[in-house]
């Protein structure tokens, strides 16, 4: 038997939604893609990047990816030695648990969240946590001082879709020990954000992704925003050239095209609005959303049943096992004609 360490033979290992090999033929709403491409000048800098002949290719890129650091700082109001770029948010948060979190130690989550926490967690060797949210945004059973190495708050969550106050936020990361990190995956499609708690609080970390505000899930793009002791650790062991050529030049064009980026939000928005309130109509019950999807039950409470409905029809939706979501369905909002046609496979299936 190959000598494999214990905690990787015995994991299961995250499973991502299903990507159909016929994905033109589909409505594809599980997996919080943005129906619309990605800026035009994200096109034009790749071409520029890639040269007449793609020879550019032959040459390695810039380690540091220090354009698109500088583009995102300069955005969101940083010196870029509070940036780092990643091969997607993914990268950022398994290196801060490497950075963080040794074998043994503990880092946490609210449940239900973003799954792919524990296993990363399981792959470093460490121990998970999780804490359940009341409805007056309490931490069940959270002590007073947490001293865990991480505590990881996606917010808006995911699956649920919903926004915690920043009230709330900067409390936790007054009584977290350790490192707060706010997954800010979805925080585009919301009201507000973090980050002046990551100049407030030297424990504070923000990811971003630009899979889905910024159409470049295709890319694996992201990014973390935290004091520059957090970034240069985090530096010391990402990959060297962890960003390719093409991937760099994307970063730094979407950034720069801001009102390309605000009219795909706002539609993205509009849509998820009216959707929601077509859904509230057909009985559903729909958690309001802050985020590029939206978390529905069906009137008899059977998730799964309406799952397999619109699967039967070529429309994928996210359906969870967990006790706590198998009751509904995350639905991604494509464009509007999507949500319509979804609309009326929903009404079929009853």
């Amino acid at each position: 038997m190959l000598p494999l360490r214990a905690n990787i033979r015995s994991m299961a290992g995250y499973v991502p939604g299903f990507q159909p090999a016929d994905a033109e033929r589909w409505i594809k709403l599980n997996t919080n893609e943005n129906p619309y491409p990605p800026s035009p000048k994200v096109t034009a800098a790749i071409l520029a990047e890639l040269g007449a002949d793609g020879g550019n290719l032959r040459k390695y890129p810039d380690a540091a990816s220090q354009k698109a650091r500088e583009a995102a700082a300069q955005l969101y109001g940083f010196d870029p030695s509070w940036v780092i770029m990643a091969n997607g948010s993914d990268e950022v948060l398994n290196n801060l648990i490497r950075a963080f979190a040794g074998e043994g130690e503990e880092i946490a989550f609210v449940h239900p969240s973003y799954s792919y926490y524990a296993t990363l967690a399981e792959i470093q060797g460490a121990r998970v946590r999780t804490f359940g949210l009341t409805d007056s945004w309490e931490l069940i059973d959270f002590p007073q001082r947490y001293t865990g190495k991480l505590f990881f708050l996606v917010n808006p969550n995911a699956p649920l879709g919903f926004a915690y106050p920043q009230e709330f936020i900067e409390a936790l990361a007054k009584r977290c020990e350790g490192v707060l990190v706010v997954d800010e995956a979805y925080v585009d499609f919301a009201d507000d954000n973090s980050l002046e708690l990551v100049k407030k609080y030297s424990n504070v970390v923000v990811t971003r992704t630009f899979s889905k505000s910024y159409s470049l899930a295709g890319m694996r793009l992201g990014l973390a925003i935290a004091r520059p002791e957090v970034i240069e650790a985090l530096d010391k062991i990402r990959d060297h050239y962890n960003l390719d050529r093409l991937a760099q030049a994307a970063a730094a064009a979407s950034l720069a095209d801001q009102d390309y980026f605000k009219d795909c939000v706002r539609k993205i928005r509009e849509t998820r609005a009216w959707f929601s309130g077509e859904l509230r109509v057909l009985g559903y019950g729909v958690i309001p959303s802050r985020a590029n999807f939206v978390f529905a039950t069906p009137p008899d409470r059977n998730g799964k049943r309406v799952y397999e409905g619109l699967y039967q029809r070529q429309i994928l939706v996210r359906y969870f096992t967990d006790p706590l979501l198998r009751e509904g369905l995350r639905i991604s909002i494509g464009t509007r004609e999507e949500m319509e046609r979804t609309l009326e496979a929903l009404r079929e299936i009853g």
